[in-house]
């Protein structure tokens, strides 16, 4: 009898801790998203809720990027192929432009354009204020937009950003070089 017990609490004792070690998203953040109000490249209003509820990817760029912004896009849009191929749902990417006076919608949706992206889950944003967008990225996304008094060329980071159904960041990833996709496509799947 003893035996069995021991069996018994050794085979219990294991799949508690096999439970255990099954991971979610590994360092996790869960900074909490603010309201935001702005209009696509379609002149649409749009707003944070329009995202509630649902997974999405947001990264920060701008039309006259010198360098980062269109393979930071082109990035982007094979992490979208990979979502639609993976066949998975409720998965919406979302472009903040860093140089809104500049990016209006017809000159975000002309960009878009270059880059054979499926616009229908891929909204591109404008429509908000210089000082807005780099302290909504400040304090929203813990990332720098900063526009200088000289030149055209606006300061930002190139992470993209995993936002949960929760509205909150959940992880931050490479957008411009060595980009995880199978890391991101993973942590999309524990968010589904």
């Amino acid at each position: 009898m003893k035996l069995r017990l021991s069996i018994l609490f050794m085979i219990i004792f294991t799949l508690l801790l096999s439970a255990c070690g099954q991971k979610g998203i590994e360092n996790q953040l869960d900074y909490p998203v603010n309201d935001f109000s702005a209009v696509t490249e379609e002149n649409k209003p749009f707003e944070k809720k329009n995202l509630d509820g649902k997974i999405w990817v947001a990264d920060f760029i701008f039309t006259n990027c010198a360098d980062v912004c269109p393979p930071m896009t082109a990035n982007m849009t094979k992490l979208q192929k990979m979502v639609a191929e993976e066949d998975l749902k409720n998965v919406e990417f979302v472009s903040f432009s860093v140089d809104p006076t500049v990016d209006t919608p017809e000159v975000l949706a002309a960009y878009a354009k270059n880059f054979g992206l499926d616009s229908t889950n891929w909204t591109f944003l404008t429509g908000y204020s210089q000082e807005f967008i780099e302290t909504y990225a400040r304090e929203t996304f813990k990332t720098l937009v900063k526009k200088p008094q000289e030149g055209n060329q606006v300061i930002h980071q190139t992470y993209f950003f995993l936002v949960g159904p929760d509205s909150k960041v959940k992880k931050t990833y490479a957008g411009y070089e060595e980009v995880p996709y199978e890391e991101m496509i993973s942590d999309i799947k524990t968010l589904q």
